[in-house]
């Protein structure tokens, strides 16, 4: 999980997610990332999992009115929740989710990973 967090951090600092929420949702849940040592960065990760990597990282929560969700609809107060229940509700497993995963995926390229294809 250090890699994860680090790969987490060097994207929150670089404001490279912003407008790519649901693609980042999308990579992280269904494909492999690897860094250009061939490290592994994730593997992929349960729907738990990813919100407790964004609750530690101090995700910006706003950022949740990118998928369509208003932030005060969700738990206020406990952040692992918060992110699973937008994560249940952003439909990862869609056509337009997979597109946004495309999308995401050139912009982890252009910062030196790579990106497995998405599930079948």
């Amino acid at each position: 999980m250090d890699a994860l967090s680090a790969l987490l951090e060097k994207l929150k600092k670089g404001a490279k997610t912003r407008g790519h929420l649901l693609g980042l949702f999308n990579v992280l849940i269904g494909r492999k990332i690897t860094a250009k040592d061939g490290s592994v960065v994730s593997a992929g990760l349960t729907w738990r999992e990813l919100a407790g990597a964004l609750k530690r990282a101090r995700w910006d929560p706003a950022q949740v009115t990118e998928i369509g969700l208003v932030e005060d609809d969700l738990p206020p107060r406990d952040r692992q929740r918060f992110w699973y229940t937008a994560i249940m509700r952003a439909h990862v497993d869609s056509d337009e989710a997979t597109k946004a995963g495309d999308r995401f995926a050139e912009v982890l390229r252009k910062q030196g990973f790579e990106v497995g294809p998405p599930p079948a």
